[in-house]
Parts: C-alpha cells; sequence; structure tokens
C-alpha cells in the first residue's frame, strides 16, 4: 500500500471524513507523513507508522508540543488529532533561509530554558525519541541522569553493540563517570529534546515554531548540541552568538558539544541501518576515554 494511501486510511477511520487527498512530506524519518487536503478546511498535517500502532508516542508528542508552547512560549502546530494510531497537526511553512529568522529563533530557544528552570531532570512521564523510549524517571543530579537515561541506556540495543567494540563500550562507561569533571553543574529546564534543524519551521506570519519534540527537564546545552551538531546552514552564525549572549554561556561551549550529542548519536545508531556518520562520531569522541589515563 501506498503511503498516503495508508495515511489517507488512518485519517477517515479516525473520523476526518472531509479528507479529499493526501499527498507527501518530506523531512521525518520514523514515521510516514503527508498533508491532507480536506474539502471546507484548511490542510492538515499527518503522520503515523506503517508496520505497528504509536501505543502512547503520538500522546506523548502532542503534550510536548502543549508543554513548549504554553509553559516556554514557543510557536508549535496546533494538535488536532492525537491518538495511538496517528498525530494531526495545523501546518507550518519552512523555515525561511534568513539570518533574521534564525535571530528570532535564538531569542526563543533562549526565553525557553531562561524561563522554564526545573528543581529537578525528568519529566511526568516517559515519551519518546524516534521510536524508542526515552526515560524520564526524575532525578536530582544531571550528571547521573544524563549518564543512565540519556547515555548508557543504549548500550544493549543491537545495532549499538554491532558498531561499538567492548573497548568503546567500557569508554563510555568511563565518560559518564567523568561527567561531573567534563561538563558544567546546569541546572535542568524545559528542553525540546530532539533539536535538528528539521524540526525548526515557521508559524504562517513566518515566526520560529517547533515540531517533533522529545521532551524533558534537562541541561539546556541539549538542545544546543543538537543545533550546532546536525550541520545548520550558514545563515544559522548569528544564532549561536545571540544565544550564548542572551544566556551568558562560557567561552567553552564548543567544546562540550561531541559529549553532550553523544546522547543523539547513540539514539540514531540505535535506531537506523544507515546512521548518517553517528558511528564514527561516537567512536571519536570515545576515543580519549578508551585508557584509563584520561587528563
Amino acid at each position: 500500500m501506498r503511503p498516503t494511501t495508508f495515511l489517507l486510511e488512518r485519517l477517515l477511520r479516525a473520523g476526518m471524513h472531509d479528507v479529499v487527498t493526501v499527498e507527501p512530506a518530506t523531512g521525518g524519518i520514523a514515521a510516514l507523513a503527508g498533508i491532507a487536503t480536506r474539502r471546507e478546511a484548511p490542510p492538515v498535517f499527518v503522520k503515523a507508522f506503517a508496520d505497528t500502532p504509536a501505543d502512547d508516542a503520538f500522546v506523548a508528542e502532542a503534550e510536548g508540543l502543549t508543554a513548549l508552547r504554553e509553559l516556554g512560549g514557543v510557536a508549535t502546530p496546533e494538535v488536532i488529532l492525537a491518538d495511538r494510531e496517528l498525530l494531526v497537526l495545523s501546518v507550518l511553512r519552512p523555515r525561511p533561509p534568513s539570518e533574521t529568522f534564525w535571530e528570532q529563533f535564538a531569542h526563543a530557544l533562549a526565553r525557553l530554558h531562561l524561563n522554564t528552570t526545573h528543581p529537578r531532570f525528568g519529566w511526568h512521564r516517559h515519551n519518546w525519541l524516534g521510536r524508542r523510549r526515552q526515560v524520564n524517571t526524575w532525578d536530582d543530579d544531571g550528571f547521573a541522569f544524563f549518564a543512565q537515561h540519556r547515555l548508557l541506556r543504549w548500550l544493549g540495543q543491537p545495532r549499538v553493540d554491532a558498531a561499538l567494540d567492548p573497548a568503546d563500550r567500557a569508554a563510555l562507561e568511563r565518560l559518564c563517570q567523568r561527567l561531573p569533571d567534563l561538563l558544567p553543574d546546569r541546572p535542568a529546564c524545559l528542553t525540546h529534546g530532539d533539536l535538528w534543524a528539521q524540526n525548526l519551521l515557521a508559524t504562517p506570519d513566518g515566526q520560529p515554531a517547533l515540531i517533533d519534540p522529545a521532551v524533558s527537564y534537562m541541561w539546556a546545552e541539549v538542545d544546543l548540541a543538537h543545533v550546532w551538531s546536525t550541520a545548520p546552514p550558514p545563515e544559522a552564525q548569528r544564532f549561536f552568538e545571540i544565544y550564548a549572549e542572551l544566556t551568558a554561556l562560557d567561552t567553552d561551549w564548543r567544546a562540550r558539544m561531541p559529549i553532550i550529542q553523544l546522547r543523539q548519536h547513540l539514539a540514531v545508531l540505535a535506531q537506523f541501518d544507515d546512521d548518517w556518520g553517528a558511528g564514527d562520531q561516537i567512536r571519536a569522541t570515545l576515543a580519549p576515554f578508551r585508557t584509563r589515563t584520561v587528563r
């Protein structure tokens, strides 16, 4: 069955009988996605998983969008429907290729992180990163939370174990023990959790808007590292300068990005046959920790 036919059948089964056609949408890699045209209503964005129902993945995603908007003041699409089989959202625009847009996003992301600080790390429920469960059990210690629920949790996944040798896995465990020495002790705040460039779009009036969150209260630099490490476009250069100024980042923040981004590289490695270089990035970051004499 064609993906668009599959999505159309899911929409009709959900009671959206005014849908006429569904055209494919690009950008996502974990789910089927399309733009549905309706008879007497604006078009909507729809996504679903092709194989098995999504358990509570779409409900958790919709909740994350609401949290980003209501708690963090960030623009997100309107949630029209979220259930076990599909997610339906209002349609956003592609982001414009302009420095001004990225400057606006720097202010929006800084406000999100500065205005949502929290005494603990985690979230009130587990949610999803791609097709894998993201565990958000509360913890007072950000280093322990990051080590246990964002890094070490990927060990034992078949693709990760196939790509990393025993020395690499031992190096990851060694790095986790050293996290308090490697990273500053920062407070938790509300984070998007999957902030690569494809998840940044624009509202109909051109303001930055976010999609596909995997929210939790975590270090703000989890979001920054994802933008930094996933080939941001040239017009994003001022984004980093403005964000660093607004949040009073120290001058060493760039050096921390590979360690923090390990979480996302491991998640990609665990879920996809093509890891887009994630395995090489992991091994390069872990290389200094393959021996016990790391300084």
